[in-house]
């Protein structure tokens, strides 16, 4: 029993060097013309003498097929399975157009059942309020996520935050933009692009019933704690050097990778003298970037940078004294 594998083995290994061989030559085994391969049949045949070479090869291609003129259409199956939306994209749509299959306008009578169709159809895919309550969440998450220019990534771990928090019942007692909120900053920073709540919190929609102003940072930012709490997540401190890209992004200057340079350098000097603790990330990478400018004889003005980064040039200037000692006192 063992001979009969150790053959059928190397059966195998012989056959696969074969493959390999020909497939490197392309070359007939009898008179030596060009292999050609027919993908239909699954053969090797011979363009000269006809010899099949080889038949029944495993086709590698692709499993779609098309059954159009145009080869751009390829899709084998529909969007993927995403967290960002209430019932992961599995759900179908009646689409907006009022034609049929042939590309014929629809009379008025079918128009009228299509649209009752489509509404009902909506309404079926939140079937309780938990549903609704997801569907509402994660389009505000898709909106702030777009207003902040923040990538699908962080949508996506927003919204499992978020489902999350419903499954916990943790937004019992709390606006459900509120929660939302939380969840996009606490997926900004997992995801190491964060955002501040200066920055978050106009783009979104807290506010009280009336519609007056909208309420202050705090509320968010209990929110936040408290998902974090609940939910065990474990978020590290933000990195000032995470704000440096995005404030230098819109900021003209001669070289931009020098500056950034320079400006880790600064961090990195106020991190060893403990400066930066207890301040704000991006009041720490706005001065840095600002001392960064000055010390490589850049023309940058205070309210520039305090423009990019959102943050009052008073605060730029104090951060800025502070960190510049400490750049001195280790440079020197």
């Amino acid at each position: 029993m063992t001979s009969i594998r150790k053959q059928t083995k190397a059966n195998e290994e012989t056959g696969e060097k074969d493959t390999a061989t020909r497939d490197a030559r392309q070359e007939c085994d009898e008179c030596g013309g060009d292999l050609k391969h027919d993908e239909s049949d699954g053969e090797y045949v011979c363009t000269d003498c006809g010899l099949v070479v080889e038949e029944e090869t495993i086709d590698r291609g692709p499993e779609w097929r098309s059954f159009n003129d145009s080869q751009d259409e390829k899709s084998r199956v529909g969007a993927p399975v995403t967290n960002t939306m209430h019932d992961k994209g599995l759900s179908t749509q009646i689409g907006w157009q009022n034609k049929d299959s042939h590309g014929n306008r629809l009379s008025s009578k079918k128009r009228a059942q299509v649209q009752r169709l489509r509404k009902w159809n909506k309404r079926f895919q939140t079937k309780d309020s938990k549903e609704r309550n997801l569907k509402h969440a994660l389009g505000e998450i898709k909106r702030m996520a777009s207003a902040l220019g923040l990538s699908e990534q962080v949508e996506e771990t927003a919204s499992v935050l978020y489902r999350r928090c419903l499954d916990e019942d943790l937004i019992r007692g709390r606006s459900v933009e509120g929660v939302a909120t939380a969840c996009l900053y606490a997926a900004s920073r997992q995801c190491n692009t964060p955002r501040s709540l200066d920055e978050i919190y106009p783009v979104s929609r807290i506010g009280d019933a009336s519609g007056n102003t909208h309420q202050s940072t705090s509320g968010v930012d209990r929110t936040y704690r408290y998902i974090m709490r609940e939910l065990n997540l474990k978020i590290k401190p933000t990195d000032p050097r995470d704000f440096l890209n995005r404030i230098l992004s819109d900021i003209d200057v001669d070289d931009k990778q020098k500056v950034r340079k320079k400006a880790e350098e600064i961090i990195a000097d106020a991190e060893e003298e403990n400066v930066h603790s207890g301040k704000s990330p991006v009041s720490l990478a706005a001065a840095s970037i600002y001392g960064a400018t000055l010390l490589l004889n850049q023309k940058v003005t205070q309210k520039r940078i305090s423009k990019e980064a959102d943050v009052t040039t008073v605060t730029i200037r104090n951060r800025y004294q502070e960190m510049l000692q400490a750049y001195e006192e280790v440079e020197f």
